[in-house]
């Protein structure tokens, strides 16, 4: 099946599984010649278990740390999914009902006690991640906990730096020496997250200036560096070849 195929069918979008595949989440078993991504029934599962943990509230590192485990099991997995998200349903219905009153108290036709206006509400925990704890250990679970730690902690600030560092020449061509010196620094920072080959690293650029999430907060280091990040990583692809 054809990444866009793919992609409908399971309801997201192509970028999000270019993404997947950018960093090491969900590789298609194939890529033809001509460069297209074919996936097979397998990766098909995986994806399925992807967006079931991703409902759930999982992080994508998280995920990628359960599925990775030697002890994961499919079918235990499928069965905590469904106990999940049947108590997902629940405290939504709750939720609802709370919304429905709280309309009503605001038309004046019920009281509502303080309590009553918070009923349904529960984030002090993620019950979902205590399950995955219990089938798969604390061990995978913590793994993936340390590692979302370390990048939000260290890892951003590295990556932030490295922005102010490109955006002081983002002035220059893209294709001179101390850009493409400058935008090396990024695909080796990146290969700390994934297998970044030269064509994903090109990918990655076209898409900060694609999707305007991306554009904009690249561009809070400096107007226009979205777009010179793009054109010195499309030189940069090139010259890997």
């Amino acid at each position: 099946m054809k990444i866009k195929e793919a992609a409908d069918l399971a309801g997201v979008s192509v970028r999000t599984l270019h993404h997947y595949d950018e960093i090491g989440l969900l590789t298609p078993d194939t890529v033809t010649d001509a460069g297209y991504r074919l996936y097979s029934e397998a990766n098909l599962e995986k994806l399925q278990q992807i967006l079931f943990f991703k409902e759930l509230g999982f992080s994508l590192q998280k995920i990628q740390v359960i599925l990775e485990d030697p002890d994961f099991d499919r079918s235990e997995a499928l069965q905590l999914q469904h106990e999940a998200l049947l108590e997902k349903r629940q405290r939504l219905d709750r939720m609802i009902n709370t919304i429905e009153k709280t309309i009503r108290h605001e038309k004046g036709e019920i009281d509502m006690s303080r309590k009553e206006k918070f009923e349904g509400f529960d984030f002090s925990t993620n019950p979902y991640e205590e399950e995955a704890r219990r089938r798969w250990g604390d061990e995978a679970v913590d793994r993936s906990n340390e590692k979302v730690k370390q990048f939000d902690q260290s890892k951003q600030e590295e990556m932030n730096a490295l922005y102010r560092e490109l955006a002081a020449v983002h002035h220059l061509d893209p294709a001179s020496k101390e850009a493409q010196e400058t935008i090396g620094k990024w695909y080796r920072m990146l290969q700390q997250f994934g297998n970044y080959t030269p064509e994903m690293f090109r990918g990655l650029g076209e898409m900060y200036v694609a999707d305007e999430r991306f554009t904009k907060n690249i561009d809070r280091f400096g107007t226009g560096l979205a777009r010179f990040m793009k054109d010195a990583m499309a030189e940069f692809a090139d010259r890997k070849k």
